[in-house]
């Protein structure tokens, strides 16, 4: 199923999977589903989450410590597959994927009913095996783009992805921030000469007036450590949580009630 960014932006929400268990992330992702979240990245809790800031590496080490596997976070996904057609996407380090056996991987993420992955930290130029099987059985392979990188290497990750390319707003590792760096508007002009696949800017993004902003330029916006942080702050009530957070970044709310009515 090719990946919907009709809504305009998309909000791609992350989720670490297991987090606070694996029951209560599936409620959570219906519910985000629910709000208006376009698409669902399901975060792989990784021992060593190199590119993520405190919030999140405090989720995976949660979701570690209850034993969450990649298996774990495919049957996961089977399971939100059943109950919805939204865009999913396996977020993951190399090291499980590694682990598990790429062929493997690739077989049961389709049979999962994925429409994508994302490597966090799998350069492009090493990941030939990864492309052939993903494209093998048309999963979407998403590649981040830095404001760092150059214009040949942009292209290079252009013509890897597929389903859409991720924009990292800035250097350094996620978390919420007060300003969107400009460099992120910049990064994705320089983007849209290489490839014509949707872009979705991630890493800081945390409110309604950055999501709005994005759009501006941009086809998807990534949240994932507000949300993780608002799961974090809300036990026994995550679902409602995100529903709520959700629903006031895209501006669902008074829609919603109006309809209720």
């Amino acid at each position: 199923m090719p990946l919907d960014f009709q809504q305009h932006p998309t909000l791609v929400a992350y989720v670490t999977s297991g987090d606070p268990d694996l029951a209560t992330t599936r409620e959570i992702v219906l519910a985000a589903i629910d709000a208006g979240a376009g698409i669902i990245e399901l975060g792989v809790p990784f021992s060593d989450p190199v590119a993520d800031g405190p919030v999140i590496q405090r989720a995976s080490e949660r979701a570690l410590r209850n034993g969450t596997t990649l298996e774990d976070v495919l049957k996961l996904a089977a399971e939100v597959r059943r109950r919805s057609q939204v865009g999913l996407i396996i977020f993951s380090y190399f090291n499980p994927i590694l682990r598990m056996g790429v062929k493997r991987f690739c077989n049961e993420a389709e049979e999962a009913g994925v429409d994508g992955a994302l490597v966090t930290d799998l350069p492009v130029e090493e990941a030939s095996e990864y492309l052939s099987e993903m494209r093998m059985r048309r999963l979407a392979t998403v590649f981040l783009a830095a404001p760092t990188s150059t214009d040949q290497r942009l292209r290079t990750i252009a013509k890897a992805s597929s389903g859409f390319v991720y924009a990292v707003s800035r250097t350094g590792v996620t978390g919420a921030q007060r300003e969107l760096a400009e460099d992120a508007r910049r990064l994705v002009t320089r983007i849209r000469k290489f490839t014509k696949l949707p872009i979705a800017v991630g890493f800081g993004i945390s409110n309604a007036e950055q999501f709005a902003a994005v759009g501006k330029y941009a086809e998807g916006a990534v949240i994932g450590s507000a949300i993780v942080h608002t799961i974090e702050k809300n036990p026994g009530r995550e679902p409602e949580a995100v529903a709520e957070f959700i629903r006031a970044v895209v501006g669902r709310r008074s829609s919603e009630a109006a309809s209720n009515r």
